[in-house]
């Protein structure tokens, strides 16, 4: 366990370098982290309601509303009457949309593929076991100090 202290380090020095890698290609499109956040949910689930797409991406529906006018602003995104829900909206990916979000993904798969190379298929199998165990231990903490937090029920 003395090595604790440096898989911190580690994990914490991957997280800021991804974060500056990603801000970095988003610019190119100029989107930011949240609203490829709502891209990608809403590739996975286009076309959706922003109600929908708050729950996924855990926030509130007036962040999406900003969200999703910024992206019809620039033209990833198309707002349209719901077809059974005349309260609810949809939104769906533009062209634009797609194509931006097809390039991810292919570049998604080329840089997990660089991290990995040169560890062979048992070093990363062994890696995503580490990480999962280390990602599923922050989980936990993550929900007992949310626990710990909430108010106590009236």
């Amino acid at each position: 366990m003395d090595k604790a202290p440096e898989v911190f380090d580690r994990l914490l020095e991957i997280t800021v370098l991804l974060q500056k890698d990603l801000a970095r290609s988003f610019e190119t499109n100029g989107l930011t982290l949240s609203r490829t956040h709502l891209l990608w949910e809403l590739h996975r689930l286009s076309p959706s309601t922003q109600q929908r797409l708050a729950t996924a991406l855990q926030v509130s529906p007036r962040n999406v509303t900003g969200l999703v006018d910024a992206l019809v602003a620039t033209g990833f995104v198309i707002r349209a009457p719901h077809p059974h829900d005349r309260r609810a909206t949809l939104v769906t990916l533009t062209e634009l949309g797609s194509a931006t979000m097809t390039e991810m993904a292919s570049q998604r798969v080329q840089l997990s593929q660089h991290l990995v190379a040169g560890l062979g298929d048992e070093g990363v199998t062994h890696l995503v076991l580490g990480l999962d165990t280390v990602a599923e231990r922050r989980r936990v903490l993550v929900d007992e100090a949310g626990r710990a937090e909430a108010p106590e029920p009236a």
